[in-house]
């Protein structure tokens, strides 16, 4: 179950596109992406049974302002923002695109009135249709990666691509970057306490048996998540001259699947894909629905719902490239901050001051990813104000590589750890005097 909420759109099309960007350096770039598209997940899954509660006990120690903007922006994120459209393009790349390859941005706008119309509709009416299809359309996905994995490892279809653009100097940096694309680590902050729901309906209820429950099935799920990014990596570093170079990675697979399989493979490919997207944007539409419900109370869940799906709609037609390319600062500034939330959730016991630490060191990561966003913005839109680029930055170490953010929030980390300690010694000293 936990490998199955992982294994969305963005865990299908983003490992292709990686591999076949980074070439003969896909080794390294593969490290790096899964280092954040499996290892941190993980973590969080594991930081959510630590904390024996989600994101809300996991920013209990925030301002309650500052605690309600984190779980919304990454409601909306997961939601009407991003993910959810994300769903609809892969479903329209993968499954009607390769098959009217002429259609124009009518046939997009079309089907995403349609696509995300019926997910509002089955999101509104909570029915079981989506539970009968899910218990097939799961195992249905796996079997499909499954052979398409053991057919590129067997029969690759195509040579190896030069390394481009930040692969060639920062091949490693760039694959922990890119790893940010599938947002699972957003994921398991919401997944994490759905497991333990499960868990304890099954009868596991003790803190320690729970944790060990949740750990064994984070560790399960990335075993999975790993063998199809390994997978994916080489159809991608094994495409040159089945996808064309512009092609992004719904485009890639395919293209491969065309070339392997041929019209049935795709046929098959196109309709799995189509009902995993269909299942993951109602799912979404629904999640972030009762949240904001829940927790703004402006609008009734309904309303949030159709919002969602109107949202949707609009997001989803500027294109799957140009989507990934829009979420590209907003995933550099917003990784960084529930990195540091999950790595807090840690080592919260040791903390002499949890709520001041807590406060300065997200302060801090919140600082410097900025920046970091502001620098991704010029980079993916050169046209942008030229003082996005922030010069003055890049004496930061790792600033041109997109992390910061990492020794700042590191070392204020730690500053905060061993100051606070002993500043309470010393008083502690004093006071028994």
């Amino acid at each position: 179950m936990t490998f199955a909420f992982f294994l969305g759109a963005g865990n299908i099309i983003f490992p292709p596109k990686a591999g076949y960007m980074a070439g003969e350096h896909m080794s390294l770039a593969m490290l790096g992406f899964l280092i954040t598209g499996v290892g941190l997940p993980l973590l969080g899954i594991v930081a959510v049974a630590f904390a024996r509660g989600g994101l809300p006990v996991m920013t209990r120690l925030l301002p309650s302002g500052v605690a309600l903007l984190f779980g919304v922006v990454i409601n909306v994120t997961l939601g009407a923002a991003l993910v959810c459209p994300r769903a609809g393009l892969v479903a329209y790349e993968m499954g009607i695109h390769p098959f009217f390859p002429g259609a124009g941005h009518g046939s997009l706008l079309l089907f995403s009135v349609l696509f995300f119309g019926l997910s509002t509709v089955l999101a509104l009416t909570q029915g079981r249709l989506l539970d009968a299809i899910g218990k097939v359309l799961t195992p249905l996905l796996i079997i499909l990666l499954l052979v398409l994995a053991f057919a590129v490892f067997i029969a690759p279809q195509g040579g190896t691509p030069a390394a481009v653009g930040d692969y060639v100097a920062y091949p490693f940096s760039t694959g922990f970057l890119q790893g940010y694309n599938t947002m699972d680590i957003f994921a398991s902050l919401m997944f994490g306490m759905l497991i333990i729901d499960v868990l304890k309906a099954r009868g596991v209820q003790d803190g320690p048996s729970l944790f060990k429950y949740l750990a064994y099935a984070g560790i399960i799920s990335a075993m999975g998540l790993v063998f199809v990014y390994l997978s994916l990596f080489y159809l991608g570093a094994t495409s040159l001259g089945v996808a064309p170079a512009t092609a992004n990675g719904g485009n890639i697979i395919a293209a491969y699947v065309m070339s392997l399989f041929g019209q049935p493979g795709l046929i098959i490919l196109a309709a799995i894909v189509l009902l995993a997207c269909l299942t993951t944007a109602i799912g979404l539409i629904s999640a972030s629905s009762d949240f904001l419900h829940q927790q703004l109370g402006l609008m009734s869940y309904r309303k949030w719902v159709l919002l969602s799906g109107v949202c949707c709609i609009l997001v989803s037609n500027v294109g799957l490239s140009e989507l990934i390319k829009l979420s590209s600062p907003l995933l550099v500034f917003c990784y960084p901050l529930v990195i540091t939330l999950v790595l807090l959730t840690f080592v919260r016991p040791k903390l002499a001051r949890p709520e001041f630490t807590y406060k300065i060191v997200l302060g801090v990561g919140a600082l410097f990813s900025l920046c970091d966003g502001l620098r991704s913005i010029h980079s993916e839109f050169p046209g942008s104000p030229s003082w996005f680029a922030l010069k003055f930055f890049d004496a930061v170490p790792l600033a041109e590589q997109g992390l910061a953010w990492v020794l700042p929030t590191a070392v204020t980390l730690l500053l905060c750890m061993l100051t606070l300690r002993f500043v309470q010694s010393k008083t502690a000293c004093a006071v028994s005097g």
